[in-house]
């Protein structure tokens, strides 16, 4: 079984959405409730955090070399230490939704879901291309998550935590999506699918909020591997380090007296080395 091990004690009410930045050999995540991006570079322990003024969903790369984040009233672009710049709010008639979950594909583009407390599909799923125009790719989502794709560019994973992870078959020349199908089967005592990332074998690793553990599946949905984390809110995962054989897990707080009661170290940053490498992240065109 593969080891785990807590980087960081820092308690975060609900991390998510790891990100790493091979220029900067350091990885950004966010804690959705704190209202805060953190960046940890793993040579020299050093530890950050910033405040940015609302929740927060996702920090992404931008060409230019600043981010964009997923937040609660919009995408932004941001610089560390300044205030984000909206850049466009797809939902400004739900005040009650939030963006949860996002990634950039390697045409550019970024993707990002929104979500409510509720349960209805009243969150969406949408592309912002290079450009700045705006498409609305699924408009009846329950909670946005994870969103990865195939090394060969042809399917887009897409986690609705409430339906399960699905699949696309993926234009990347056009970044049109078709045939949409289901991936795996999940129990749910094993936990919500949450965040995910796909590894250069073309596997999908995925986080199980509820579940002690993250979830590695082959290109046909079969669960191949589980890595346990004493942390019962598992939220995302990435791939970092100089090879990009480190897997960070981001974890919560919020939750896990209904998964296992207090617990120590719930809201870490854990890592491990499960023997396979990851994919570089890319960057907004924008």
């Amino acid at each position: 079984m593969t080891d785990v091990e807590l980087v960081l004690d820092c308690r975060n009410t609900l991390g998510e959405g790891p990100m790493w930045s091979v220029a900067e050999q350091a990885l950004y995540w966010v804690d959705i409730k704190g209202e805060q991006v953190h960046r940890f570079v793993p040579a020299s322990g050093e530890h950050r955090q910033y405040d940015v003024g609302q929740e927060v969903g996702a920090v992404l790369l931008r060409a230019s070399g600043d981010f964009v984040l997923a937040m609660q009233n919009g995408l932004y672009t941001w610089e560390p230490g300044s205030a984000p710049e909206l850049i466009v709010d797809p939902e400004p008639d739900k005040p009650a939704n939030r963006f949860n979950d996002a990634a950039v594909d390697r045409q550019g583009r970024v993707w990002a879901g929104t979500m409510a407390d509720g349960e209805e599909p009243v969150g969406g799923l949408y592309r912002l291309d290079p450009d700045r125009s705006l498409h609305t790719i699924d408009p009846e989502v329950y909670i946005s998550n994870g969103l990865g794709w195939s090394p060969d560019d042809r399917i887009l994973y897409f986690c609705d935590s409430k339906i399960g992870i699905r699949v696309w078959d993926f234009d990347p020349a056009t970044g049109d999506v078709s045939n949409e199908r289901p991936f795996a089967e999940t129990n749910p005592a094993d936990g919500l699918p949450d965040g995910l990332t796909v590894d250069s074998e073309g596997c999908v690793w995925a986080a199980h909020w509820g579940g002690w553990k993250v979830v590695r599946y082959d290109p046909k949905g079969r669960v191949i591997d589980e890595i346990a984390v004493p942390a019962s809110c598992t939220s995302s995962v990435m791939f970092g380090g100089p090879d990009l054989e480190d897997l960070y897990i981001t974890t919560a707080r919020t939750d896990m007296l209904k998964h296992g009661g207090q617990q120590e170290q719930a809201g870490g940053l854990y890592r491990a080395r499960p023997g396979v490498k990851g994919l570089p992240e890319p960057a907004w065109g924008g």
